[in-house]
């Protein structure tokens, strides 16, 4: 079928571990799922269609939410779970974009495969379709409380694999059942609780996430080699990387992130040694021409994304815990031959860290806002011209309204900032009278990751800017000197005023998709 090295196989695996997902979502490599794997899915279908027999079982011959005090009679159990998605694809606003909604597939792939659904495996083996071929279900923005996971946003999943609704496929929205045709597939078939399983669990808002915290990771890399640029362009002292002063603060994040520090700037030829201007004795000056410590944002660096760091790696664990978790409810249990009724689909844990890396990465986008700042600012750098303008002064601008862009969307994402987590609207006729609203958590957390971006656009642009203004090109580590190129490959040194607002765009994508460290 496809090579291993083309694709995330499993086989007598149940479980998928972040880089897998990372290699499905965005670099196109292929699901394969093996026999092993799906026979725990086999498995748990035989033996809910022998137990749910003359019993009663909410989803299964219940009605759903309050409605689960109504018993369904038998000849209608079908109707019920296609009622299920019909009725609740009821979403509004912009679909979710590709990358998103592959995740959410991935995401409830996982949870199928845990064998504790009660699907069918065709359902597992058709969304490894979906994924495969890059169909992807039109699933509209809005519609999820984050409890009984993402009802709505799931329907419209479940929609596109009963043959119904629709799905961008090679570019083009068209029906879905038209692009199920022309794959060779059949549609999703009704056994006993396929309906309910579809719809019911934290799949969306895991999927948004994983895409937020692959990015996360680069715009913290991005940060990391920032913070090098700046105090290469500043000839700022070493030593507020130095592994003494950070192993002493007992904190995980800023050792790493001072570390990499160290192992970037190692080629640098830019950054000034303390004991060789101070240390040595011979320092006459009365008023120090050079800054004894640097600004906040370029001398604290460390204490700054450290905490970024941990917040990254804890929001992964969770997001790993919860590609590979039984979200749906009732959890069928093969195991002790049970059925169990609980809440599963809750997305606290997902809502919650969410927010952490939403502010988290706000902090990251106030550090980049202010390193421009100090760029831009002359009276405060005190080596660069005002705004990195290399033309003529009262006449040319140079970078000076990038800065209004800049600030503007660092103060959006400052008023995105306030936690979701603590927002709960009782609805549902107060069954779901506590609720997570987990997609919308995430969904916050996306447009700060893409004003982050966008900030940290317009910041690497100038650096390269303020590198020119030097000339110090050949006095930068590899790491920024790789940087440099490339920015200037897609944006050329500013001279004259000219709009390059296509430029900053060029380059939000170019840090989205490369890494130099």
């Amino acid at each position: 079928m496809i090579c291993l090295f083309l694709c995330v196989n499993l086989q007598d695996m149940n479980h998928l571990n972040l880089q897998q997902a990372r290699d499905i979502i965005f670099h196109g490599q292929k699901l394969n799922i093996g026999p092993e794997a799906l026979s725990r899915v086999q498995h748990c279908f035989h033996f809910l269609e022998q137990f749910h027999k003359d019993k009663v079982i909410y989803g299964i011959n219940t009605g759903f939410g309050p409605m689960a005090q109504w018993r369904v009679s038998d000849s209608h159990l079908q109707e019920l779970q296609y009622n299920i998605i019909r009725s609740h694809s009821t979403g509004a606003g912009d679909p979710l974009d590709a990358q998103c909604v592959k995740a959410a597939m991935v995401a409830r792939v996982g949870t199928f495969l845990q064998g504790k659904s009660g699907i069918h495996p065709e359902v597992v083996q058709l969304l490894a379709e979906f994924i495969n071929r890059d169909i992807i279900p039109f699933i509209p923005r809005h519609g999820s409380v984050g409890a009984s996971g993402d009802l709505v946003q799931l329907a419209h999943m479940a929609l596109t694999l009963i043959g119904e609704g629709k799905v961008l496929y090679k570019g083009e929205w068209r029906p879905s059942a038209e692009v199920l045709a022309q794959c060779g597939l059949k549609p999703m078939q009704i056994h006993i609780r396929e309906g309910l399983s579809a719809v019911n669990g934290t799949s969306v808002m895991t999927g948004v996430s994983l895409v937020n915290h692959f990015l996360a990771e680069r715009l913290l890399e991005h940060a990391t080699l920032a913070a090098v640029w700046m105090n290469e362009i500043a000839g700022s002292y070493d030593d507020f990387m130095a592994q003494p002063l950070n192993e002493c603060r007992r904190q995980t994040g800023q050792q790493v992130v001072s570390r990499r520090l160290r192992e970037i700037s190692a080629t640098s030829g830019c950054l000034a040694k303390r004991e060789m201007d101070l240390y040595n004795g011979d320092n006459q000056e009365t008023v120090f021409e050079k800054k004894v410590q640097a600004y906040y944002s370029l001398r604290c660096t460390p204490q700054i994304l450290g905490p970024i760091h941990d917040t990254i790696v804890s929001a992964g664990a969770v997001l790993e815990n919860e590609m590979n978790s039984a979200c749906d409810n009732p959890i069928v249990d093969p195991d002790t031959q049970q059925v169990y009724h609980g809440g599963n689909f809750h997305g606290d844990y997902v809502s919650l860290e969410e927010d952490k890396v939403k502010i988290a990465l706000v902090r990251l986008t106030m550090l980049t806002e202010r390193q421009l700042n100090y760029l831009f600012h002359d009276r405060i750098n005190g080596i660069l011209p005002p705004f990195l303008n290399k033309g003529v002064l009262g006449l040319n601008y140079g970078m000076q309204a990038c800065q209004f862009t800049a600030t503007s969307t660092t103060a959006e994402s400052q008023t995105l900032a306030m936690p979701n987590y603590v927002h709960s609207i009782p609805n549902n006729n107060d069954n779901q009278d506590i609720v997570s609203m987990g997609t919308n958590s995430a969904l916050l957390c996306r447009q700060v990751v893409d004003n982050a971006f966008q900030v940290m656009a317009i910041h690497f642009i100038a650096l390269a800017q303020a590198t020119d203004c030097l000339g110090i090109q050949d006095k930068l580590c590899q790491a920024s000197r790789k940087a440099y190129e490339d920015i200037r490959a897609i944006q050329p040194v500013i001279l004259e005023d000219t709009p390059f607002y296509e430029e900053i765009a060029r380059v939000t994508e170019c840090l989205k998709q490369k890494g130099w460290v």
